[in-house]
């Protein structure tokens, strides 16, 4: 197979940036999404859209040229842009894919970016029409396990693997438990994360049950979200001195399944453990002499806890059977000998398909580059990606610094999120929003007939973020600073936009397709919102 040969160029990761991964819904569409990952990845990297010269998008839930609508944002510029889905492994397909470009000298600069906005709920087919790509799958659980009607099918595959697991090597079921109170633990440090609440070893076992021992805290949730990667040439690095924060792609395979997957009625196989193996053993050997045991930081494809336990042993990170005894060691988590997902991983930090893989490089170069704030891990010096997807696909990828000679810490890494202000008087609009509570407190329930909604308005002013909530809707109506807080349609905003657009001296429509106004929820509910206007000649 192809290996690393002396005429193929490296490739680094200069810069990656992704949004906070939410529950479905919550808020914005999947340009929003690809705009702030993408943005925060060319900022990381210190350049600008316009020398990026190919791109890469995944996602799974979407029509064709979602890649362009979401890349138009950042620049028209002519470049190729390829569309690629690829199960849960999409993202890091597309990470592949603008390596593959580099190495052959197709480019110098190439952008892979992931991103979704999915439903919420269980995964489930969308074409009922046709043979679905995972069908030889289910076959192969079929001729094992009772297909059950009462649990979700991914949710019974991976669970059935690890059911093999225990009946092969006596693992028990508190393993599983463990995996997930590690992650969610994890989750805590890391400000992308989907869920960042710790608990308890007893709250995951007791969790709602989804199928056998598999609890609802062992599984990882559907997300909206997006995230992106910039890679780049050697030579495209010491042109624009990134030295210091370009991490090297040691090594990088791609496998699909084998016969086995079919034909030994093994649900360990039948989820990709033999395609992980053999792309983890591919990789080490690519990798010029590092093994397993030179790594220090792991970021893995953890659907369910069950995925994770058998891909310790897939990776080589302990020998086959011994997972039960390598958790019980801790060898997973800080102070063992590897520290595995340390973002939270899928189960935490959530699972938008298209994005997972890029958020998992992204996580690991934060990793290297000593920029993970209180999830660092001490001394990360070898940092591997395992991300898969059924039908199927995996991706085993080797990171390090690719200059550590450069040691001085990029400064530049917009890693740090925005976070929400810590009160309504950081803002300008507090004015606006004053005046309506005077309104409703006035016109209220006349006010409430006519609107019938409730607005959730989310602001930006610099680095900071504020959240108001004006329920038109029940009583007299409200107004309420909340960063928590939801509405019936969601309006973001710049703080000085807010101020035009309600003191009529921003036009919605234009506002809309320029750009400086994004909608998502009830559209019929936004065209009402000049019913909340204030009249110019209020004192702001």
């Amino acid at each position: 197979m192809p290996t690393n040969s002396a005429n193929m160029r490296k490739v680094y990761v200069i810069g990656v940036g992704m949004t906070k991964f939410e529950k479905p819904g919550t808020s914005g569409d999947y340009p929003d999404f690809g705009l702030e990952a993408g943005t925060k990845a060319l900022k990381d990297a210190g350049i600008s859209y316009d020398q990026v010269e190919t791109a890469v998008a995944g996602f799974c839930y979407g029509d064709t040229t979602c890649g362009q609508r979401v890349l138009y944002q950042l620049g028209m510029t002519g470049i190729p842009i390829h569309n690629v889905s690829n199960a849960c492994a999409t993202g890091s397909s597309a990470l592949v894919l603008c390596r593959q470009l580099i190495q052959g000298g197709h480019a110098d600069c190439a952008l892979a970016i992931g991103f979704e906005k999915m439903e919420r709920g269980s995964l489930g087919t969308k074409y009922t029409d046709r043979t679905s790509p995972m069908d030889k799958h289910l076959i192969a659980m079929a001729d094992v396990y009772e297909i059950s009607s009462t649990a979700p099918l991914m949710p019974q595959m991976f669970g059935n693997a690890g059911i093999d697991h225990m009946k092969k090597y006596g693992t028990k079921p508190e393993h599983f438990a463990k995996i997930a109170w590690k992650n969610h633990k994890h989750s805590v440090n890391n400000p992308y994360s989907q869920f960042q609440e710790e608990y308890s070893l007893e709250d995951i076992q007791k969790s709602p049950k989804v199928h056998e021992y598999l609890t609802k805290l062992q599984c990882c949730p559907t997300s909206d979200g997006a995230a992106c990667a910039i890679l780049a040439s050697e030579e495209f690095v010491k042109k624009r001195g990134l030295e210091a924060q370009a991490v090297e792609i040691v090594s990088q395979v791609m496998r699909t399944d084998f016969p086995s997957t079919f034909k030994e009625k093994n649900l360990m196989k039948v989820v990709g453990y033999d395609m992980t193996k053999s792309a983890a053993e591919e990789c080490f050997r690519q990798s010029g002499g590092l093994t397993v045991n030179d790594v220090n930081v792991i970021e893995l494809h953890d659907c369910f806890s069950a995925n994770e336990l058998i891909t310790y042993e897939a990776l080589g990170l302990c020998p086959e059977g011994q997972a039960g005894a390598f958790i019980d060691r801790g060898d997973n988590t800080y102070g063992g000998k590897y520290v595995v997902n340390p973002s939270g991983g899928l189960i935490s930090k959530g699972h938008p398909l298209g994005a997972t893989g890029l958020a998992q490089c992204s996580e690991l170069c934060w990793q290297l580059r000593g920029l993970a704030n209180k999830r660092q891990v001490a001394n990360a010096k070898l940092a591997l990606q395992h991300n898969v997807g059924l039908g199927g696909a995996v991706v085993v990828t080797l990171y390090r610094l690719g200059f550590p000679q450069h040691a001085a810490r990029a400064s530049r890494s917009v890693q740090p999120m925005a976070t929400s202000a810590s009160s309504a008087g950081d803002f300008k609009a507090k004015a606006i929003f004053d005046e309506i509570e005077k309104h409703l407190q006035a016109n209220g329930a006349d006010l409430v007939k006519k609107v019938g909604g409730v607005f959730c308005f989310k602001l930006k002013c610099g680095d900071k973020e504020g959240v108001w909530i004006v329920d038109a809707k029940n009583g007299n109506g409200s107004v309420k600073f909340d960063p928590s807080g939801k509405g019936d349609v969601t309006i973001s905003i710049d703080d000085e936009n807010m101020v035009a657009l309600m003191t009529g001296q921003l036009n919605p429509q234009q506002a809309f397709f320029q750009g400086k106004i994004k909608i998502a929820g009830n559209m019929g509910l936004a065209m009402k919102l000049q019913q909340l206007q204030i009249s110019q000649k209020a004192k702001l």
